[in-house]
C-alpha cells in the first residue's frame, strides 16, 4: 500500500500508528483530525517535515474536505481511528460522542464508497477500510467467565461502548450492502506514549510526579486487558496486510490486571526512576474515590483468531512495556505540560470533585 488515509492521526493510538507505518514501511500518510482536546499536532514532530506525511486539519463530518481528500491523494485504505473515546466525558456529555463515533463514521464510509466505486479495477481490488474499535462494545464479564471472542455478543453500557457499537454495525452494514471492503478490529485497553492524561496510567504518572493523589475508581479491582501501543500498531498492520474482508479480528495483550495492581505498578516504578524523598512511597498516594455510574467490572480478549489466521501475538511483557512507557513521559515533561493546562486541567478537576462528591 502506498497511501493511507488516516483519521484521528493526531491522537494517542493514532498518533503512534503513524509514526510506526512511515517508519516500518517507508509508505505515505494522510492524516486528517480535527485536534480536539486529545488530538495534538507534536505528537507528529518526528514527522513533521517528512514529505511521506501530509496533514489536515478538520473534520471526518465534512463530507466536501474528505471527498476532497480522496480525489487528490488518492489512497489504498482507510485507517479510522478518529473518535471520542474518554467513558467520563460520554457519561457527563454523550452528544460529542454520537457527532464523532456515529455520524462521522457515517460520512467517512460514505465517501470511501463514492471513492472506492469510482476506481479502477485494481484500485478496487487494492483498497480496504479498516475501522479500529474497542473491546468494551461487548459488555462486562465475570471474573470466571471466558474472554470476549470476534463472536461475543454485542451489550455496550456505556455511552461511550453504544456509540462505539454503532459504528461497529455501520461498518459491518457497509461491507453487506454495498460491497465496501471493511475489516474491524476490538482492541484492549492500550497505553504508551502520547497518551493523553485523562487515561488511568499517565494521569498516575503526572500526578505522581508532583506528590498530588492518586484517584482510583471504586474498590480498584475493575480488571482490564492491557495492550502496548506498539504491540497495537504491529497488529493493525498485519490486519490491513493480510485480514479477510467482511472479518472482525480482537487484539489484546493477554495481560489482565485490576487498576489497583495497574497503579501500584506504575508507582513502582515512579519510585524507582524518580524517588522523591519528600513524596515517599507513592503508593500512600492513592485515593478511592465514587465508582463511575455503570463501571464495567472485567473486560478480557481472546486473541486467537489473528494469532492462527495472521500469526500475530504481542512482543512486549506488561512489565517491560510499562517502564518503557513511564521512562517516556520523565524524558518528555514539556509535552506533559503542555497538555495538562487549560481546559484539561480545569475538566479533570471539575470532574473528580464530582465523583468525591458521589454526583
Amino acid at each position: 500500500m502506498e497511501t493511507l488515509f488516516v483519521t484521528g492521526g493526531a491522537g494517542f493510538i493514532g498518533a503512534n500508528f503513524v509514526l510506526d507505518w512511515i517508519r516500518e514501511t517507508g509508505g505515505r500518510v494522510v492524516t486528517l483530525d480535527q485536534l480536539t482536546y486529545a488530538g495534538n499536532r507534536h505528537n507528529l514532530d518526528d514527522v513533521a517535515d517528512d514529505p511521506r506525511h501530509v496533514f489536515i486539519h478538520g473534520d471526518i463530518r465534512d463530507r466536501a474536505l474528505v471527498d476532497a481528500t480522496f480525489a487528490r491523494y488518492r489512497p489504498d485504505a482507510v485507517v479510522h481511528f478518529a473518535a471520542e473515546s474518554h467513558v467520563d466525558r460520554s457519561i457527563h456529555g454523550p452528544a460529542a460522542f454520537i457527532e464523532t463515533n456515529v455520524v462521522g463514521t457515517f460520512t467517512l464510509l460514505e465517501a470511501a464508497r463514492a471513492y472506492w466505486m469510482g476506481c479502477g479495477a485494481s484500485e478496487r481490488a487494492r483498497f480496504r477500510f479498516l475501522h479500529v474499535s474497542t473491546d468494551e462494545v461487548y459488555g462486562s464479564l465475570g471474573a470466571h467467565e471466558p474472554p470476549f471472542t470476534e463472536r461475543s455478543p454485542y451489550a455496550p453500557n456505556s455511552p461511550y461502548a453504544a456509540s462505539k457499537a454503532a459504528s461497529d454495525h455501520w461498518v459491518r452494514a457497509y461491507h453487506h450492502t454495498y460491497g465496501l471492503p471493511t475489516v474491524t478490529t476490538n482492541c484492549s485497553n492500550n497505553f504508551g506514549p502520547y497518551q493523553f492524561p485523562e487515561k488511568l496510567i499517565p494521569l498516575v504518572i503526572c500526578n505522581g510526579l508532583k506528590g498530588e493523589a492518586l484517584p482510583v475508581y471504586g474498590d480498584g479491582q475493575n480488571v482490564r486487558d492491557w495492550l502496548y501501543v506498539g504491540d497495537h500498531c504491529e497488529a493493525l498492520r498485519v490486519v490491513l496486510e493480510r485480514g479477510r474482508v467482511g472479518e472482525t479480528y480482537n487484539i489484546g495483550g493477554d495481560c489482565e490486571r485490576s487498576n489497583l495492581a495497574v497503579v501500584h505498578t506504575v508507582c513502582a516504578l515512579l519510585d524507582e526512576l524518580r524517588p522523591h524523598a519528600a513524596i515517599g512511597d507513592r503508593r500512600a498516594l492513592v485515593r478511592f474515590v465514587s465508582d463511575r455510574p455503570g463501571h464495567d467490572r472485567r473486560y478480557a480478549i481472546d486473541a486467537g483468531k489473528i494469532r492462527a489466521e495472521l500469526g500475530w501475538r504481542p512482543r512486549e511483557t506488561f512489565e517491560g512495556a510499562m517502564k518503557k512507557t513511564v521512562a517516556w513521559y520523565l524524558a518528555h515533561e514539556d509535552w506533559v505540560a503542555g497538555v495538562i493546562s487549560g481546559e484539561y486541567r480545569d475538566w479533570v478537576e471539575r470532574h473528580y470533585q464530582r465523583e468525591r462528591a458521589g454526583l
